[in-house]
């Protein structure tokens, strides 16, 4: 049977390899003819024609699989699903660092910490887990004091339980389970949407019913890949942007 032929790629060492052939073999599938054959070369193959290892192809396969591009089948081989959605978001890869740094440089004010039961739409990340520690977080600018967003994390009990209140008062909540609490943090997943103030942020942020602001949604996750905090904040839509920078090889 003839297999699916990917496009090349000459791999930049500053980013991880698997990101890279992860996103090369999604544009080979996404912009691949009608005509194209459905079946993927086996790992080996695929690993020689990106000249990785085996291990780092297994990993980009299964960032496809997840994405619902691929389907994997033992002893058959792996499939492009013909139905591929084309629409997915953006993915674009940074650092943890860059997340702290970004989050650093403001006051902040602890408004109020609870444990909650797990709100329903957070249920898909929290498995298993009957409740959660909630943080209200008002943020500024440390040179005028203005507010610039209401931040909300939602973290596993076992780590809230090593979370001392005052610390979120200096740092950001990524910097205090990273450096303080010393949690496995292995990536975090941002959606960034435009949307208009309800009244309960109007009012924390200062700024008229209505208007725009960035509803930022943070997903932090461990080696294992389970959920450690899932953090909701609003940007004042006049005062912040995001800008990312992508680098050719």
């Amino acid at each position: 049977m003839t297999s699916f032929a990917p496009d090349s790629i000459v791999l930049n060492r500053k980013l991880p390899l698997w990101y890279q052939v992860s996103q090369s073999l999604r544009a080979s599938i996404l912009g691949r003819s009608a005509e194209d054959p459905l079946r993927l070369p086996t790992e080996e193959r695929l690993a020689e024609h990106y000249g990785v290892s085996v291990l780092t192809m297994r990993q980009a396969l299964k960032e496809l699989e997840d994405e619902g591009l691929i389907s994997r089948h033992r002893r058959r081989g792996t499939f492009i699903e013909p139905d591929a959605r084309r629409g997915a978001p953006v993915r674009l890869l940074g650092s943890v660092d860059a997340i702290v740094a970004q989050q650093s440089g403001m006051t902040a004010e602890l408004l109020d910490h609870a444990r909650v039961p797990v709100p329903p739409a957070l249920a898909e990340h929290f498995p298993g887990l009957p409740e959660v520690a909630v943080y209200h977080r008002l943020r500024g600018d440390a040179a005028t004091g203005e507010p610039t967003n209401h931040a909300v994390n939602h973290v596993r009990p076992e780590l809230a339980d090593r979370i001392d209140p005052a610390d979120l008062a200096r740092w950001p909540m990524t910097k205090v389970l990273r450096d303080v609490v010393g949690a496995d943090i292995s990536r975090i997943t941002d959606t960034v949407e435009a949307r208009l103030a309800d009244p309960e942020t109007a009012r924390l942020l200062g700024v008229p019913l209505l208007s725009p602001i960035l509803h930022y949604t943070g997903v932090t996750y461990d080696s294992a890949g389970r959920v450690l905090d899932v953090a909701v904040i609003h940007y004042r839509g006049d005062r912040f942007s995001f800008t990312v920078t992508l680098e050719a090889t």
